[in-house]
């Protein structure tokens, strides 16, 4: 007799490894499908291994600014090999553990590709020739490099992907794409000694977050020698020899490398989803309900295959969701979960300076129903100062609210700041009034205390700023 577990994933990323961990917790029986390793892209080809790069490109930046702490330290260069080393074991420690944790939660691992099959006897998973079926299948095979349909080849025109195997920095790279991930690159290669120019075709970065925060980051990239070209469109990219040439209206870029950083697209191609009746939008995501469920009975879809912020905690906060609504209308949880909401999370870019939000911007709120604003500046937090030496633009806190009501964004940029959008989003998530939390005390000296001043302001009570 075929076994039927109560869950079938396919993909084994943020999205479907929390959904089955969690619907293991709640005693569902779960099988995992993955093709490759699990942890997904995040974990093995972007957010961990970016961010460790990241991190070494901080620390280069910190001694080579020691001496205006007063520390002597000679900056002798940098072992792109290492770096890469370092990542590695990074990923490689997380990964064991995960593997660990999915075996303690006894989830059946099938290794393989699998793609959707709906038949009269409902829902399964076609896994290289052999029919997993389940109750329910939930789809989380998450995104992949949008390429233009330029001739990536991983030496020299690059995706992330590539940019983050490398052993030998680039002495001039050209980015194309001024989203979070052509941030990052072009803030973590600087700062590793890599000449970089950053082209976007719109008049400023990172369109989704507030202008104002993303002003002072542009600041601070072109200080530190980041070329950015705005509002400049590509007009083709061609690999020549040992170098690449990025055409431009003005003129032509020539550099060692090209990274192509224009965004991700949903996986969806292969996987049988049309034939099995589950509908596409125009962008290729997956068409769902608010319960995340397709057009096709008992299929589901996770994270970046729903048209929004391609984050890896939304996935985690989709797989939660979903794990527990499936354990709820099967009787398992009395408790009917809320689905999770775009607006509620947050964003963080892990740039220098690092920028994050969340909820909506003054834009936003103003055009939904007005809002008042008020604006923490970091050169009057000496903490910031601390992590900022020398820096005219220490960076800047911004909490929004509906007039006389709740809190609806924070916005903050700043080094280290990401730390703090935690806070922001919990002010947000609960609908708080600054009075709410107005008598919460905030530790001195930290950057958290920013935070604290701005939403003091709009309480009526401000003490490090003027009312």
């Amino acid at each position: 007799m075929t076994q039927v577990h109560d869950l079938a994933v396919l993909g084994g990323g943020p999205a479907g490894y929390a959904t089955a961990l969690r619907a293991a917790q709640l005693g569902l029986d779960v099988a995992l499908v993955e093709e490759r390793e699990l942890g997904g892209t995040c974990l093995h080809r972007g957010c961990v291994p970016t961010k460790a790069w990241l991190q070494a490109a901080k620390t280069r930046t910190t001694v080579a600014k020691a001496d205006r702490l007063g520390i002597g330290a000679i900056l002798t260069g940098v072992d792109a090999a290492k770096v890469r080393g370092f990542a590695d074991s990074l990923v490689s420690g997380l990964h064991r553990g995960l593997t660990g944790l999915i075996r303690s939660r006894g989830i059946r691992v099938v290794p393989g590709h699998g793609r959707l099959v709906v038949d009269a006897e409902g829902p399964a998973l076609d896994v290289d020739g052999e029919l997993l079926r389940a109750h329910n299948v939930v789809l989380a095979t998450g995104s992949a490099p949008v390429t233009l349909g330029l001739p990536t080849d991983g030496e020299r025109i690059l995706t992330s992907e590539h940019a983050l195997r490398l052993e030998q920095l680039p002495g001039r790279a050209v980015i194309l794409g001024g989203g979070v991930i052509g941030v990052e690159f072009a803030s973590l290669w600087r700062d590793l000694g890599v000449d970089v120019v950053l082209v976007e075709a719109r008049p400023h970065l990172l369109p989704n977050e507030d202008p104002d925060l993303v002003a002072v980051l542009e600041r601070r990239l072109r200080a530190r020698g980041v070329d950015l070209r705005l509002g400049a469109k590509a007009e083709g990219i061609v690999r020549d020899g040992d170098q690449v040439r990025l055409e431009l209206p003005d003129g032509t870029v020539t550099a060692d490398v090209a990274l192509i950083a224009v965004g991700r697209r949903p996986v969806t191609g292969g996987l049988g989803l049309e034939e099995a009746g589950v509908a596409l939008t125009s962008t290729g995501h997956v068409s769902a309900t608010r319960e995340l469920a397709t057009t096709a009975a008992g299929v589901f879809a996770v994270g970046d295959l729903i048209a929004g912020p391609q984050l890896a905690h939304r996935g985690y906060a989709h797989g939660i969701f979903l794990a527990e609504q499936l354990a709820h209308l099967s009787g398992g949880r009395p408790i009917r979960p809320r689905p999770p909401e775009d607006r509620d999370i947050p964003r963080i870019t892990y740039s220098s300076p690092q920028l994050a939000s969340v909820g909506l911007t003054r834009e936003q709120a103003a055009a939904t129903g007005g809002c008042e604003v008020s604006d923490f500046d970091l050169r009057g937090n000496a903490r910031a100062l601390m992590l900022a030496p020398g820096d005219r633009d220490a960076g800047l806190v911004r909490v929004i609210r509906r007039p006389g009501g709740a809190l609806v964004g924070v916005h903050l940029v700043g080094e280290d700041i990401a730390e703090l959008i935690a806070e922001g989003t919990l002010m947000v998530g609960w609908q708080a009034t600054p009075d709410d939390v107005k008598d919460l005390i905030h530790p001195h000296p930290s950057l958290s205390e920013a935070l604290a001043e701005a939403n003091l302001t709009l309480a009526g009570s401000a003490l490090h700023m003027h009312a």
